[in-house]
């Protein structure tokens, strides 16, 4: 193992490198062969002035985002069959459409907090909702309508994200305030036959999560903790053996995820302005480095094959673009 020091400002360490008491030394790498690559990223479009709610405080920006200004805070990007991009901006309950051109439309503004969202293979758009519950959008005429609002008549503490499986099974994170003080964060499965289960209840403020290739595993971003949770599945459904596939650090932490068809985890960071790359042995590969804010809150594989990144950054309310197709 290789523990490459690096003098210079643009190189950000990675989690679990080990230590250096050299003082001229600014940061560390740790990586097994080949020093983790890294790949820029530019604007592809940002939130037009139209739809910034400037001055205007909420009281989701006021507990998430104290004293931060906060016009708008965008995540959950997904594409349509059509290559459209559907983003949400959770403070102000409002979905976007964005077309391949960059131009954005409003799709809807509801009394709620939608945190993630997804289109399924056959067109629906499902919400993760921090108020609500998980949701689901009509495009067509913006409505959106429950689908699970509760638990055995408890209340969820704040969705966060969902992912969906092949076979229609939805994967979800129930956030709320938690973390290392509170590890009661939630990942559930609502399977297609409409059966909930719980898989996790000690999570430390559960956020992103997304299945591996062959759907045995399931791997959560733990934002609070810091790391990405690796759950793999039992024969009965059930999880075993969790543990952290992989430790970052920083003010905040892991956020929204995606994985590639070779197994290679996407991990935007919500502090740190990059997504990190990991190979399925869990060694960083790249780092994708924000051309915008720090905020790199969620990600998305887009175009026409499947070898750019589109990367929500919500400190300034942009999508950005990376390619990718030289990994």
């Amino acid at each position: 193992m290789i523990c490459a020091a690096i003098d210079g400002p643009d190189i950000v360490p990675y989690a679990g490198a080990v230590p250096v008491t050299n003082p001229t030394i600014k940061t560390t790498m740790m990586y097994l062969e080949t020093p983790p690559r890294l790949i820029e990223t530019r604007l592809f479009s940002a939130m037009p002035e139209k739809f910034r709610r400037k001055g205007v405080r909420t009281d989701w920006a006021d507990a998430n985002r104290p004293g931060v200004p906060t016009d708008s805070f965008i995540e959950g990007p997904s594409f349509d069959k059509d290559g459209h991009l559907y983003i949400v901006d959770i403070p102000f309950g409002r979905i976007f459409r964005i077309a391949p051109d960059g131009e954005w439309s409003l799709v809807t503004e509801y009394d709620g907090w939608p945190n993630g969202l997804k289109i399924a293979a056959d067109g629906r758009i499902l919400v993760a909702d921090y108020m609500h519950g998980i949701m689901e959008l009509d495009a067509r005429d913006g409505r959106i309508k429950p689908i699970l609002t509760a638990r055995n008549s408890e209340s969820f503490r704040g969705c966060n994200d969902l992912h969906l499986a092949s076979n229609g099974d939805i994967y979800f994170t129930d956030q709320g305030q938690t973390g290392l003080h509170d590890p009661s964060g939630r990942v559930y499965k609502l399977s297609s036959s409409g059966r909930l289960d719980c898989l996790i209840d000690t999570g430390i403020s559960p956020n992103g999560l997304v299945l591996d290739p062959t759907e045995t595993v399931l791997f959560v971003a733990m934002t609070r903790d810091n790391a990405v949770w690796r759950l793999p599945f039992m024969k009965d459904g059930s999880v075993s053996k969790v543990g952290r596939f992989c430790s970052l650090f920083g003010t905040s932490g892991p956020d929204g995820m995606t994985m590639d068809a070779k197994g290679r985890l996407f991990v935007g960071h919500a502090s740190l302005g990059h997504v990190f790359v990991f190979a399925p042995n869990g060694e960083l590969i790249a780092r994708i480095k924000s051309c915008a804010g720090p905020n790199c809150t969620n990600v998305a594989i887009g175009g026409a094959k499947k070898d750019r990144l589109y990367i929500t950054e919500s400190a300034t309310g942009s999508v950005l673009v990376a390619d990718i197709s030289g990994l």
